[in-house]
């Protein structure tokens, strides 16, 4: 059995990296740990030749536009981050090297291309509204009074929107905290305090640090859509948020808790394949973008102890699965060993992601471009 490098598999495919790994995690190409390389991967020859035979031909830009919705090829340029080799990296940066040391704000002078970042200036006084349960709804119940008075981004210099953008972080974590903290202290140590637990204030740190930004992900593009029309800052992480909520994205660690309490009440083992047999994912294992394993989770797995019942499901899980846990299950984890609060996850989420949201909308107000694709219709013949 023949087997090719990633460099001749994607001469074949003519594809990106990205398209490659999708295509491993489906099942469609297979994979094996290259010997000389643990670091690499060799791609089965004769399922690369499938694959570029069967594209061969039939590649119209249509086409191609489709496919590149769905964790196919690249749709717009961007120097933000990217996932490679199994890894992500910050603007050729790799992330989980820098969550050894640095710090989200960090991670924001990086991703934003300035010189410092402070998330610590006094908020507003929150707009006197009933008081939300969700966080997300809280983040959006304080930034959409500030739509009507933001004025549009386009026109407006990159330092003006930093400074708009830092304020609007500061003032959407005092509503997801529901706290009024404005003392000079980095957000993880912020979040540590909040929650009273200084013991996981370093894994706080790494968690934010490698939750800042992931290509372009939903929240991301609904971002960058937005502030290519010149909608405000205020308005374009609203539409972050939003994206956010559901549960295929911000979300998706609702799904692991539901599966943790159905194996606390029937068997790890017993509710894992349950799940499987009813033809559902299992949530929070695997990760298109990473064939090998989700790099970001298991970073964090090595900086704290998982309880009995999620070291559980992570074993079952991957071994009936063949799938790692990927950061969605590590977030809900680090929740439970830490007996944060419920909306920690999410809380860590947004307040991190935000960070690349803002350097998504910076990217994208520089090119002047508006996002308008066109749709394929399959509706009614029109007629003549």
């Amino acid at each position: 059995m023949a087997w090719l490098t990633a460099q001749q598999a994607l001469a074949l495919l003519q594809v990106q990296p990205q398209t490659l790994y999708a295509n491993v995690s489906r099942g469609r190409i297979r994979a094996k740990p290259d010997p000389t390389d643990s670091r690499r991967s060799l791609y089965q020859s004769e399922d690369v030749k499938r694959m570029a035979a069967r594209q061969t031909g039939r590649r119209s830009v249509a086409a191609v536009a489709a496919q590149a919705i769905a964790w196919g090829e690249p749709v717009l340029s961007s120097s933000i981050s990217t996932v490679d080799n199994n890894r992500l990296w910050y603007r050729g940066q790799e992330a989980v090297t820098l969550s050894h040391t640095q710090s989200l704000e960090h991670i924001a002078c990086l991703l934003w291309q300035v010189p410092a970042v402070s998330f610590t200036a006094p908020a507003h006084q929150a707009d006197a509204h009933p008081r939300l349960t969700s966080p997300l709804a809280r983040a959006m119940q304080v930034l959409v009074p500030r739509i009507d008075s933001a004025l549009p981004s386009r026109g407006r210099a990159a330092a003006v929107l930093v400074e708009e953008a830092m304020g609007l972080i500061n003032i959407i974590s005092a509503a997801m905290l529901e706290d009024s903290v404005t003392a000079n202290m980095p957000l993880h140590r912020r979040l540590a305090q909040a929650w009273n637990v200084p013991d996981a204030e370093d894994v706080l740190r790494r968690t934010l640090v490698l939750l800042a930004d992931h290509e372009l992900n939903a929240s991301a593009f609904a971002v960058r859509v937005a502030i290519s029309t010149g909608a405000s800052i205020p308005a374009s992480l609203v539409a972050g948020l939003s994206a956010l909520t559901g549960p295929l994205h911000g979300s998706a660690v609702k799904g692991v808790r539901a599966l943790k309490t159905r194996a606390e009440q029937h068997g790890v083992v017993e509710s894992v394949r349950d799940h499987l047999q009813r033809g559902d994912t299992l949530p929070a294992f695997g990760h298109p973008l990473y064939p090998h394993g989700d790099a970001r989770a298991a970073a964090l797995m090595q900086q704290f102890t998982l309880t009995p019942v999620y070291q559980a499901i992570s074993e079952a899980g991957e071994d009936i699965s063949g799938e790692k846990p990927n950061i969605d299950f590590v977030l809900s984890a680090l929740a439970d060993t830490y007996a944060l609060p419920p909306d920690a996850p999410v809380i860590l989420f947004a307040l991190a992601r935000s960070v690349g949201w803002v350097a998504h909308a910076l990217e994208q107000k520089a090119t002047g471009q508006l996002i308008r694709p066109r749709a394929n219709y399959v509706g009614e013949a029109v007629q003549a």
